[in-house]
């Protein structure tokens, strides 16, 4: 069966895989000193322009989230983030279970604006009562957004001087970053993202890696970090496993092509669904492509391809997400057209 259920249900590219292998049999040091995680740290400090940063390899996106905020904040603080943020809907509450509570916003297509952080901000700190609150300390948001759309340049520039007005960390979660960076809509880079965040994560587990995300802080970590990653269960004992898969990704540019793929992919799947006559419930330039199916097209297509069910606007219509990754090929979606 055909499946674009979720972009991380397949395996490790095979230059990745490559590396594992070639690399199995020797004996490397342990928790992130072997000499393959040093290796991926340069070429991805060199990637983003900033040799000053701070890299740290972590398993997975949840463990990443919950370590990374966490540590930069204190009990009594929260993130902002959307409604539809990760960290707020799909991590079984992993970051308030540290103590940092999530203050979520409504959001406009997975987004959030400069000028509903400044409004909260200022709604914050103009309450008299606001020593019996949490206090806002930073800025959640992801790139892509849960609904496949991206920030722009000056969007995140917004939203980086209310973060520097008010003092509040700017935390970019990157599980898709390639995705969105590949997009043809997308007008940033790596460098820019260091430039104008406090901390950021290059995804591997979603854009050819069989696991594992890369954390920067582009000004440098908090105090005792590789402590913190340690207390709260995300550190492994081997992380070359995650070193070595980002050595190879970051060399040659493979990161960024394996990611142009799933672009080009998704264009593809847009076009099949738009020449059958499907509706779409958003515009998203990335690999995530959200489509709009009456109740006769949901029965039709469950069974025969894999996608996931997203929401239900009204009684007869429903939303569905089809996603490409790196992987995907155009033998895959020209039969998904002939399904259509």
């Amino acid at each position: 069966m055909l499946d674009f259920s979720c972009d991380y249900k397949n395996g490790a590219h095979p230059a990745v895989l490559s590396h594992l292998v070639e690399t199995n049999g020797e004996i490397t040091d342990t928790y992130g000193f072997d000499k393959y995680s040093k290796s991926a740290k340069e070429k991805i400090k060199k990637a983003c322009k900033s040799e000053e940063a701070d890299v740290f390899f972590i398993a997975g996106g949840t463990q990443t989230n919950m370590t990374v905020i966490s540590s930069c904040l204190q009990s009594y603080e929260g993130v902002i983030c959307a409604t539809t943020g990760h960290i707020n809907c799909h991590e079984a509450g992993a970051v308030e279970y540290t103590g940092v509570k999530v203050l979520a916003l409504p959001h406009k297509d997975g987004r959030i604006s400069a000028e509903q952080i400044e409004r909260y901000m200022s709604d914050f700190n103009g309450n008299p009562s606001r020593d019996h609150m949490v206090f806002p300390a930073m800025v959640y948001i992801s790139f892509p957004t849960e609904y496949g759309t991206i920030y722009t340049k000056k969007e995140l520039c917004d939203i980086r001087n209310v973060c520097l007005k008010y003092g509040l960390k700017l935390f970019i979660d990157g599980a898709r970053l390639g995705y969105g960076l590949m997009c043809g809509e997308c007008d940033l880079d790596l460098p820019f993202i260091a430039e104008v965040c406090d901390v950021f994560y290059i995804g591997g587990t979603k854009v050819g890696a069989l696991c594992g995300e890369a954390v920067v802080f582009p000004k440098g970590a908090p105090a005792h970090f590789i402590t913190m990653i340690k207390q709260r269960g995300a550190m492994l004992a081997k992380s070359r496993v995650v070193g070595v898969q980002f050595d190879a990704l970051f060399t040659d540019g493979l990161y960024f092509e394996a990611a142009r793929n799933a672009i080009i992919r998704a264009e593809e799947l847009k076009k099949a669904f738009s020449d059958k006559g499907y509706g779409f419930f958003i515009d998203s330039p990335t690999n995530q492509q959200f489509i709009l199916l009456d109740e006769k097209a949901l029965r039709r297509l469950t069974g025969k391809v894999g996608f996931e069910i997203w929401e239900k606007p009204d009684g007869n219509t429903t939303v569905v997400r089809f996603a490409t990754s790196w992987s995907t090929t155009k033998e895959e979606i020209e039969e998904l057209s002939r399904l259509l």
